[in-house]
């Protein structure tokens, strides 16, 4: 874990390459999916990540065939027939780990982190209940992660106002911007045991093509975040 910060910084200047080649491609081909949702809607942005993750893990001794990345993520869900994950770890028909990896960039945060927050819900939520019901047999229970890569922007750093027509909002939440409401959500999705661990990086467009970025709470480092994963996938494969 020495060149972790190394490694993660390679991830982010990868995810502000692939997501700037990937707008300009569309807009060189005249699509009508231009500009910011051109590059979410253009997939491998945070390739560096599941790949980052998946060294990790082969390093501490983690079989390659046990790790899924680019085909069969699909994992059946209770909800709805089944879910793609975006990193899945399973060995001898059980399932050991599945990893949701999400970004976030301006100029939109409004609508898009209500739309981050309700995918983060129900995909757990959707998980635990096939879990609970025996859809994944003898499995032990799995671990679940979920990292998101937050645009360090005016409009995610700033206060924001909340609509309080009937009752009060929690406390914490007034005027707080959406990079605090992130840092909420990551670190409730843990303590109500929907995922195992959670993420926060945010990086600005400028720097974020050199691979800076910024971890604004130390329990939502990546480092926090995959140690326990390695441990958990290591405890079941070696």
């Amino acid at each position: 874990m020495a060149e972790l910060k190394d490694r993660v910084s390679k991830a982010v200047k990868q995810f502000w390459t692939v997501r700037e080649k990937q707008i300009k491609e569309q807009q060189a081909r005249g699509t009508s999916d231009q500009g910011a949702r051109g590059a979410a809607t253009g997939g491998q942005q945070l390739a560096g990540f599941t790949d980052l993750v998946c060294e990790l893990l082969v390093e501490a001794g983690a079989p390659k065939a046990c790790l899924f990345l680019k085909k069969d993520l699909e994992l059946p869900g209770f909800f709805r027939p089944v879910k793609k994950w975006d990193l899945v770890v399973a060995k001898d028909g059980l399932l050991l780990a599945a990893l949701e990896m999400k970004s976030h960039i301006g100029p939109s945060f409004g609508n898009n982190y209500n739309n981050r927050t309700e995918e983060a819900l129900g995909t757990a939520t959707d998980l635990w209940q096939a879990f609970s019901k025996g859809k994944f047999g003898k499995s032990p229970r799995p671990w679940l992660g979920y990292l998101m890569l937050l645009e360090k922007a005016a409009g995610s750093t700033s206060p924001v106002a909340v609509r309080e027509p009937h009752f009060k909002v929690f406390e914490e939440f007034r005027d707080a911007s959406y990079a605090r409401r992130y840092e909420l959500l990551c670190d409730r999705l843990v303590k109500e045991n929907l995922y195992n661990a959670s993420c926060l990086l945010m990086s600005a467009r400028e720097g974020g093509n050199r691979g800076e970025y910024a971890e604004p709470v130390p329990e939502l480092s990546f480092e926090m975040f995959v140690k326990p994963l390695v441990a958990h996938v290591i405890a079941y494969t070696r």
